[in-house]
């Protein structure tokens, strides 16, 4: 079983930035990797972006150059830091890690994005 708790959030203008960071427990030797995702209102859950093995890095179209997602040597901590924010990335984001026992998120964190 792994623990994650999101933090971070927040309103912020557009053209702003924002760092989310997530904290694991528990079972954290089993963590390859470490993911970020985001619901919008309405809209399904999206993949934002992921960090894996010796840190090699996937984001989502819509994120690149714009987001990067970063995690301390420990592993256990997991940072997204969100550059030129518009309207469109208004969505609580959820930090997620996906084990052999199941993928397991947060409790999300609120980012609202004002034009």
């Amino acid at each position: 079983q792994v623990q994650l708790v999101e933090s971070g959030g927040g309103l912020v203008q557009a053209g702003g930035s924002l760092r989310l960071s997530c904290a694991a427990s528990g079972s954290i030797r089993s963590i390859n990797g470490m993911d970020w995702y985001r619901q919008a209102p309405g809209k399904q859950r999206e993949f934002v972006a992921a960090i894996v093995g010796n840190n090699v890095r996937n984001y989502a179209d819509s994120v690149k150059g714009r987001f990067t997602i970063s995690r301390d040597n420990t592993r256990t901590t997991v940072y997204l830091q969100m550059n030129s924010l518009n309207a469109e990335d208004t969505a609580v984001y959820y930090c997620s890690v996906l084990l052999v026992s199941g993928r397991y998120w947060g409790q999300g964190t609120q980012v609202t994005v004002s034009s």
